[in-house]
């Protein structure tokens, strides 16, 4: 439904270089009736998916690690970033998406995925809908070494980590990306692995 609280909503193409960054102006009927013009600037990349593979008998996770620019720009003194398997969304559907790929960045071919929830990931700035999937791994799943896409220039190192090691990790601040906590945490919730 419409939100009527809104009107003479214009946006100005700011970029186009790698995604697209907006100037968003729109006037916003405040609580007491009176309207305000206000200016935002919104960047759309677009969709994506992030999977979180479990083992049940082995207690353990996948994740990967790679250099993230951003995070070396903000603190991140090596630019590394332990996280789940995620990619963008292209025209295939999330649970399409999301197997694809778990294969190229893991190695892992799952079939059975498990959509747990959606969110958006940073509201304030970026359109981004991120879909949450789990899914049980086997020795028996890996069919490569994983690693990425050449052509996209991914160089992506697959880590296999013991569940109880991972929920530590967020707590020393060696796990700090948010969909990776949320992944993480979702799994401690649900006790889909018991790693007591």
């Amino acid at each position: 439904m419409q939100n009527k609280r809104v009107k003479n909503l214009k946006k100005e193409l700011l970029s186009d270089n790698w995604y697209r960054l907006e100037k968003v102006t729109f006037d916003y009927q405040l609580c007491n009736g009176r309207w305000e013009t206000h200016t935002r600037e919104a960047y759309d990349r677009g969709n994506g998916a992030t999977i979180l593979l479990y083992n049940i008998s082995k207690k353990t996770v996948i994740l990967t690690r790679q250099f993230r620019v951003p995070t070396y720009l903000n603190g991140n003194q090596t630019g590394m970033l332990i996280e789940a398997c995620a990619g963008l969304l292209d025209r295939a559907n999330p649970e399409d998406c999301i197997r694809k790929e778990t294969e190229e960045e893991t190695g892992y071919q799952v079939k059975s995925v498990q959509k747990v929830f959606k969110a958006y990931m940073s509201p304030g700035s970026v359109t981004e809908i991120l879909h949450f999937f789990v899914a049980e791994y086997t020795e028996e799943m890996k069919i490569s070494d994983g690693g990425g896409v050449k052509e996209e220039q991914e160089n992506i190192e697959v880590l296999e980590i013991p569940l109880s090691e991972a929920y530590a990790m967020i707590g020393t601040g060696e796990i700090c990306d948010g969909k990776t906590i949320m992944l993480l945490q979702y799994l401690m919730l649900s006790e889909l692995v018991k790693y007591h």
